[in-house]
């Protein structure tokens, strides 16, 4: 017999000092939109990457891509939430769009968001929207790491209930639960950057244009899918058919996407 596992009470953030609030969320986003940067500069620095190909880009227009980025993510994870979510509360409730400090982030949204923001700024600088996602995902999976550790020490999108040795209660709930929020750190954090490197750095994905990007596509779209299964759904969306989730039908297109840039990766 195991014992449950009991979650203590966290506080969301990390810093409260007056007026002055920030939170792990908030600092997850940040926190993986540096590392992007980061590591994106060190791939076009590495010449071994890029086969006979020159680098996408220069690493100081990197830093411009950054804050492309950074309003791509932000502006389509709350557009993606309000309108694939609750489009009838905001448009009951307009004002209450912009209180992002409230939570409402949408990764379907966000990935949008960057989608559109890779597009403007690939042909500014000359480049196709492929090799401008082969980058953004390469660099892509810790942010999306770090934003599942948030939820779990915010409490949040918590798992079914379960009776596995792991299976833990979260704070204002009293039955065991799976840790979906690991769950998906695992798979779409670890396993994604470790797939996608092993891509870049073994086999020259780069030199591909698509390839890096089919790859996260497909593997977050399936690993989405998987963990739809343990987690628990908002309650004002529920299940279609009983266990069919939102997150679950907004993932089949990443996976066709996915399917579809590799095999027309295969052609460069």
């Amino acid at each position: 017999m195991f014992s449950v596992i009991t979650l203590p009470h966290m506080s969301p953030n990390l810093i409260e000092w007056g007026p002055l609030v920030i939170r792990w969320y908030g600092l997850a986003y940040v926190g993986g939109l540096l590392f992007a940067v980061w590591y994106i500069k060190r791939l076009l620095v590495t010449p071994s990457l890029w086969g006979d190909r020159a680098p996408t880009m220069s690493p100081k227009q990197v830093d411009d891509m950054f804050v492309w980025m950074f309003l791509g993510v932000v502006a389509g994870g709350r557009l993606g939430y309000v309108l694939l979510y609750q489009p009838l509360k905001y448009l009951q409730h307009p004002l209450e769009i912009f209180h992002v400090w409230d939570g409402g982030m949408s990764f379907h949204g966000g990935f949008l968001g960057v989608v559109v923001a890779c597009y403007f700024y690939g042909r500014r600088v000359g480049e196709t929207l492929d090799k401008m996602l082969d980058l953004g995902a390469a660099a892509t999976p810790v942010g999306l790491g770090l934003g599942r550790l948030a939820n779990f020490v915010n409490g949040e999108l918590f798992g079914r209930e379960s009776d596995l040795p792991w299976a833990m209660i979260f704070p204002g709930q009293t039955e065991a639960r799976h840790p979906s929020q690991l769950y998906e750190f695992l798979l779409e954090g670890v396993l994604l950057f470790v797939l996608v490197r092993i891509a870049t750095h073994r086999f020259q994905a780069l030199a591909h244009p698509g390839r890096a990007s089919g790859i996260f596509a497909l593997t977050y779209g399936l690993s989405r899918i998987i963990i739809e299964f343990f987690r628990v759904p908002d309650p004002f969306i529920g299940y279609y058919f009983g266990f069919i989730t939102q997150g679950m039908i907004y993932s089949l297109p990443l996976v066709a996407v996915g399917v579809w840039l590799l095999l027309r990766s295969r052609l460069t």
